[in-house]
């Protein structure tokens, strides 16, 4: 999962806030396992500036979720793919890290994200499926 679509799991008052919670329930429903890169708890709580909420949401999916470390080659390889592609260095990172860890999909709200050998989909191309 995308950084934006977690944010907007959290935050109720995101625009998207309604998709997303129809997307996990899902997720939920369907058995799907959930990854997401440790740096994306540090990168939210401070998005949404230090929230107590944000904590509780991180303690309720530490045992749920798989959160996974980039490693040293995953950024290496971020860092090639993204001088080479001229692309955005943070969307490569997940991207690769989510192909690292073995994903199939990768759900983002970025209408500009970079296809980096995984299937990329948007919450309506999810819910669609």
């Amino acid at each position: 999962m995308d950084i934006n679509v977690v944010i907007d799991i959290i935050d109720e008052a995101r625009a998207s806030h309604l998709k997303a919670k129809n997307m996990l329930i899902k997720i939920i429903e369907q058995d799907y396992e959930i990854y997401m890169s440790e740096d994306v708890i540090t990168t939210i709580y401070y998005i949404l500036k230090g929230n107590i909420k944000v904590l509780y949401f991180f303690k309720n999916i530490m045992n749920k979720w798989n959160v996974v470390p980039f490693g040293k080659d995953v950024i290496e390889e971020s860092i090639d793919f993204s001088i080479l592609n001229n692309s955005d260095f943070e969307d490569i990172l997940q991207c690769m890290c989510a192909k690292k860890n073995g994903c199939k999909i990768f759900i983002t709200n970025d209408k500009k994200f970079i296809d980096c050998g995984i299937e990329i989909l948007d919450y309506d191309q999810f819910l669609k499926r």
